[in-house]
């Protein structure tokens, strides 16, 4: 926690203690510190939040942060809060930003100008070589090549821009599990590799293994994390389309190789380029997506946000509007609540905050919620 130099330790150690909370997500957890001012308060006013919502609560135990910060120093990892200096602009741009990363390796490579490189774990060996060739170029000149170390198109990403040597952009692996689980097994030594000659970074707590429903939480940092996402090699519903759908959702370039109608592999990557994504066939055409005008390589297409507290969080002195009427299991947006309740939007928030902690809402991508099944 030693890059956190505005930040105590306990407030540290409750910080984490919020996020592995039940029902704590991205947005609750920002609006939680938005209302309460620091994560102490705001684990102190859990247990009432979730009263009003309709169910009894039980904020995480101390002893097992206590447990889970010994395992991450074990691993030799640190932690990197959402806020502080290191943490990569383009990540906590997102709405879904991580509140808090596990991290192993040189930080400043995330902070680089970067591209995702995605797509099949069942590729060809043509494939394979064209992206090891496209990372290797693409390292060497500056950029950051970002994957999920799977098999296939994201190990080949990751050896070629290692390739490049220290002198390259290097590459920012980016895993399901925690950052003390090797997943491929296979790729072990490569996931140690990253770690050490660029930067490894998980948002699972050490020790989890890596679930079907941690690698959509894993994609969004892939593309969060980049200016583009390149999709080399991918079939119609993979992982790798939902990375680019959420690389252009954040406003980000969205590029993809074409291939063969033959090849179902190739049939994600056409039905992308069909979609609207950039067709690319080389590192030249990435890098004149991702350079200004001025020749300068473009780590973000946005400017940054000065705060990473949302301008819309609850304020303490509003009390929560009366909404339950308005939510279904379907997903709404929230500014269709806030128009129909005609209530505030800080009292519309602080109720949806309520409800979600009582682990009676649901938040969806697109700023959308529901009521839980």
């Amino acid at each position: 926690m030693s890059e956190q130099t505005t930040m105590t330790r306990d407030e540290a150690f409750a910080r984490i203690r919020l996020l592995r909370s039940p029902n704590i997500g991205p947005v609750s957890y920002r609006q939680l510190l938005a209302r309460f001012g620091n994560a102490a308060n705001a684990l102190d006013a859990l247990p009432d939040l979730a009263a009003r919502g309709g169910k009894a609560y039980r904020a995480a135990p101390a002893d097992r942060i206590e447990d889970e910060i010994a395992a991450v120093k074990k691993a030799g990892a640190r932690y990197l809060f959402l806020g502080s200096p290191e943490y990569p602009p383009p990540l906590a741009e997102i709405e879904s930003a991580p509140p808090i990363l596990t991290v192993r390796g040189d930080v400043s490579v995330a902070g680089r100008p970067a591209v995702a490189m995605v797509g099949a774990r069942n590729c060809s060996a043509a494939a394979v070589k064209l992206a090891r060739d496209l990372a290797t170029a693409l390292a060497e000149e500056g950029f950051a090549v970002v994957s999920g170390l799977a098999r296939g198109i994201d190990g080949a990403a990751h050896r070629g821009a290692l390739s490049a040597g220290s002198g390259g952009g290097g590459t920012v692996g980016v895993i399901a599990s925690g950052i003390d689980i090797a997943y491929p097994p296979e790729h072990a030594d490569l996931q140690e590799q990253v770690a050490s000659e660029g930067l490894l970074v998980a948002e699972q707590p050490p020790g989890t293994e890596p679930l079907a429903r941690h690698f959509p939480s894993r994609n969004r940092i892939i593309a969060g994390l980049a200016a583009g996402t390149l999709v080399v090699e991918a079939a119609p519903k993979s992982g790798s389309l939902i990375t680019a759908r959420l690389a252009g959702e954040a406003g980000r370039e969205v590029m993809a190789i074409p291939g063969s109608p033959l090849d179902s592999r190739s049939r994600g990557c056409n039905q992308l380029i069909r979609d609207g994504a950039i067709l690319v066939q080389s590192p030249e055409d990435v890098i004149e997506l991702l350079t200004g005008f001025d020749g300068a390589r473009r780590s973000t297409f946005r400017e940054a946000v000065p705060t990473w507290i949302p301008e819309d969080a609850p304020v303490a002195d509003e009390g929560p509007a009366d909404i339950a009427g308005l939510l279904t299991t379907a997903p709404v947006f929230v500014d269709e609540i806030i128009r129909q309740s005609g209530e505030g939007a800080a009292a519309v928030q602080l109720a949806l905050l309520e409800l979600e902690i009582a682990g009676r809402l649901v938040r969806h991508a697109g700023g959308r919620v529901s009521l839980s099944s």
